[in-house]
């Protein structure tokens, strides 16, 4: 499912090892033995009052289990000062306290947090094993197969486009986008991303299916060139940190569309 969804297992694991009520609490996100910290506000960055509460809280007694666990979702996104903030708990932790970090990447975690974590590298299915669990849960096999290939076997990205109408339809509207990139039509562009200039979260989930689809191009999987894909994918992951920055959205998804459309000499 993802990286999250392993860690809660971790979790459910090291809490309530004989499973029940109390290991599906913490599966769904909803134990309070699980203390969770994630990034927070229009940068996404994990911020140091909030790791201070979480230090705070960790030294409670646990209510109902042996211990308690601290979930880091994006460890990538805390800072110099929240890590050191969190080192010191980490450096030292209280008995039977498990804290479990969720990132992109290793490389892409402060050298300080990574060096006192063991590692454990989650990869997608193959396209063919994504597309068959699709197909369980009721995809057609056309359908199945491309979710597949778009996200590249990441079973939780197209489980969520496979049930969600919302998911589905921005998807489409990525795959849209990346058709009108190819025959370089800013009119049709500019419609699609101005759809989105007002939710700056939407137009962030909007581009980030934009790269998957423009992924999946660059792996041979979908209609668009690679060259354009490539191109294309650059620009908009420069949006997206436009956006994350606090830019107008407005200003980005034009600027976007434009320079996404516009033919290269």
């Amino acid at each position: 499912m993802g990286a999250g969804f392993a860690a809660r297992c971790l979790a459910a694991d090291f809490l309530f090892p004989e499973g029940g009520a109390p290991a599906q609490a913490v599966l769904d996100g909803k134990s309070p033995e699980v203390l969770v910290l994630e990034g927070d506000g229009a940068s996404g960055l994990i911020k140091i009052d909030a790791v201070r509460a979480v230090r705070r809280a960790v030294y409670d007694t646990a209510l109902s289990a042996a211990g308690r666990v601290v979930l880091v979702y994006g460890a990538e996104k805390l800072n110099a000062a929240s890590a050191n903030a969190l080192l010191k708990v980490i450096e030292e932790p209280p008995e039977h306290v498990l804290f479990i970090f969720t990132a992109t990447s290793e490389a892409a975690v402060l050298a300080t947090i990574r060096s006192r974590c063991s590692i454990y590298t989650l990869s997608p299915l193959s396209a063919t094993e994504c597309a068959a669990a699709l197909e369980k849960m009721g995809a057609k096999p056309q359908q199945a197969r491309r979710l597949a290939e778009v996200f590249g076997g990441r079973f939780g990205e197209a489980k969520a486009c496979l049930q969600d109408e919302k998911n589905a339809d921005l998807l489409a509207r990525a795959e849209r986008l990346a058709v009108a990139c190819e025959k370089k039509d800013t009119y049709a562009a500019l419609c699609l991303l101005a759809q989105e200039e007002k939710d700056r979260a939407q137009a962030k989930a909007l581009l980030r299916l934009f790269r998957y689809v423009c992924a999946a191009a660059l792996a041979g999987g979908h209609a668009i060139s690679p060259a354009c894909a490539a191109r294309c994918a650059g620009y908009a992951g420069e949006a997206m940190r436009l956006l994350e920055a606090n830019a107008n959205p407005k200003l980005v998804l034009t600027q976007l569309g434009a320079r996404m459309t516009v033919s290269e000499k």
